[in-house]
């Protein structure tokens, strides 16, 4: 008799993969932009070599997982008209990796509390049922774990610096700490992929995330904020303005001259 453990699980639904496959690439495709914006502005040359090659990570992989989005989906879209032909209300990145760079000390933590979730995510998708999403996993982990190197360091650096860039580090960690519950937030779509077999999408990652991001902070000598409302909404499309600002930007040459290549 066959036991309950041996039960087969169902196969994930077409349309779920999408929308996961959009998840990850928009984030990338977003957090990508942000970066590049440090082109020409970065503190120092050799930052202005390592944000140009954090922005063409995050934007390679992007391609990857929009090219599967419009794969699965079947309706002919591919990566680039999924990232210039979509409107701010279709993106469903997370808000965190859209808000402004602000200064360095921002940027860098936000990029590590990104990073780390990021990299515990594609750990797990290497392990996936579906044979697309470990693919593409595994081709991107090498570079985001280097991410999470990039950063941490920076976050230590900035808060054992000196006084100014301490204070600036703290500011941030302020400011930038209630987008980060969005990460950990479960909903019908990560319950779902999970109970298909998916590994852990979002609360799932949190204990290992605040285990890591404890300690580093710890040893940056920054304290963690207070328990607060966390703001949530850009997994289902509800963004703040700055959103579209970026993709005005991002959009613009798609827009205004349709069909172009190059």
């Amino acid at each position: 008799m066959a036991t309950a453990t041996a039960e087969k699980l169902a196969p994930p639904k077409a349309a779920d993969l999408v929308t996961l496959a959009l998840r990850l690439g928009d984030d990338a495709l977003v957090l990508g932009q942000r970066y590049a914006e440090w082109v020409g502005h970065a503190p120092a040359l050799e930052l202005e070599m390592a944000v140009s090659n954090l922005a063409l990570d995050l934007i390679g992989e992007a391609q990857l997982w929009l090219d599967l989005a419009g794969r699965l989906e079947g309706e002919g879209r591919d990566a680039d008209k999924l990232a210039y032909l979509r409107d701010v209300l279709d993106f469903t990145n997370l808000l965190l990796v859209e808000q402004p760079n602000h200064d360095w000390a921002y940027t860098v933590l936000r990029h590590y509390l990104y990073s780390v979730y990021h990299r515990l995510l594609i750990e797990g998708l290497s392990r996936a049922p579906e044979e697309a999403f470990r693919e593409i996993a595994a081709k991107v982990l090498p570079e985001v774990r280097y991410h999470v190197k990039f950063a941490h360091s920076w976050v230590l650096r900035l808060g054992d610096g000196t006084e100014e860039s301490h204070r600036r580090l703290q500011a941030a960690l302020d400011r930038i700490w209630r987008f980060t519950g969005e990460m950990f937030t479960d909903d019908e779509l990560t319950a779902r992929l999970e109970a298909a077999g998916f590994p852990p999408l979002a609360s799932g990652l949190k204990a290992a995330w605040d285990e890591e991001v404890g300690r580093t902070l710890k040893d940056a000598g920054i304290t963690p904020p207070q328990p607060r409302q966390m703001i949530t909404g850009g997994r289902i499309g509800h963004h703040g303005e700055h959103l579209g600002h970026l993709l005005a930007e991002l959009q613009f040459m798609q827009r205004a001259y349709p069909n172009r290549e190059w």
